[in-house]
């Protein structure tokens, strides 16, 4: 539960801070977006909502390297590292695409995911853990889905969602905003008030909690067909054994940021599961075996 609730106050985080920005733009430039009306402040609204989104996934090979501490191969040195290389390269070549970075990450979860701007220069890492619990055939099952991520460019549609939901998130906090700030507080200023911004806040606080769950939605939804397209690449029965692995795993999980592109997140109860970024383990072989449709 700690792990989902630190991803989605950093998704608040984010809109807090576009928000902010906006309202010292008004308050130190005196530009008034409320002032242009609706359409001014819904193009404002776009460049904010989708500038953090679009940057975000600019940098998100350099800053998942980073945040992972993620090692990518350059020279293969051992035979474990050539195998690992020369899998993801036939994965990539029989999915058409471009041969992606590959990279090991230190951490006893068995984990590993796959992200980048683009489907022809993305980076798929995964965990010692990983390679240390599971048979070859497992791990190049948990390949073929991170590879059919970057086939179905999961990441760039992830960013492009979050960008619209953002920019909906801050232009209805600052409708809403606007009518607390004159309705309410009786605020006749044509300048924003600190009713206005603090509205503004909670708005975007509650807005921004319903817009993580539709992204969580959409991300439960990509786990199924990146399964799919797994099997597809490396055989049902070695992504079902690899899922079945993946339920042992007791090691630390990835950082709330990054949860969203592993393959293996844990499974919360009750309301929480609005908030999962992975559908349960359970789910996923379910769907795999062909007890449910996807």
């Amino acid at each position: 539960m700690k792990r989902i609730f630190l991803f989605i106050v950093t998704n608040l985080a984010v809109l807090a801070l576009l928000s902010l920005v906006l309202f010292i733009v008004e308050s130190v430039f005196g530009v008034h977006l409320m002032r242009g009306g609706t359409g001014s402040l819904l193009v404002f609204a776009a460049i904010f909502g989708f500038g953090g989104s679009l940057i975000s996934l600019a940098l998100s090979k350099w800053t998942t390297k980073r945040v992972m501490g993620v090692r990518v191969i350059q020279s293969a040195e051992t035979e474990l590292e050539r195998w690992l290389v020369g899998t993801v390269k036939r994965l990539a070549d029989q999915a058409r695409i471009g041969m992606p970075e590959v990279g090991i990450f230190d951490a006893e979860e068995m984990n590993a995911f796959a992200t980048g701007a683009r489907r022809n220069a993305a980076l798929v890492a995964v965990s010692s853990g990983l390679l240390r619990s599971l048979s070859r055939t497992q791990v190049e099952a948990v390949l073929g889905h991170e590879i059919t991520h970057v086939v179905n460019g999961d990441m760039v549609t992830l960013a492009l969602l979050q960008g619209v939901l953002n920019t909906f998130v801050i232009f209805l906090a600052r409708i809403i905003g606007g009518i607390v700030d004159r309705a309410l507080l009786r605020n006749d200023r044509q300048d924003s008030g600190i009713g206005f911004f603090l509205t503004t806040m909670v708005a975007q606080f509650v807005l921004g909690i319903l817009a993580s769950v539709i992204v969580c939605w959409y991300s439960r939804r990509r786990e199924f067909r990146a399964d799919r397209g797994g099997a597809d690449l490396a055989g049902s029965a070695n992504m079902i054994a690899a899922l079945q692995m993946l339920k042992r795993s007791h090691g630390q999980p990835m950082p709330p940021q990054m949860q969203a592109f592993g393959i293996n997140t844990g499974s919360p109860t009750g309301i929480m599961r609005l908030f999962m970024t992975h559908p349960p383990l359970d789910e996923r072989i379910a769907a795999l075996e062909g007890s449910r449709i996807i």
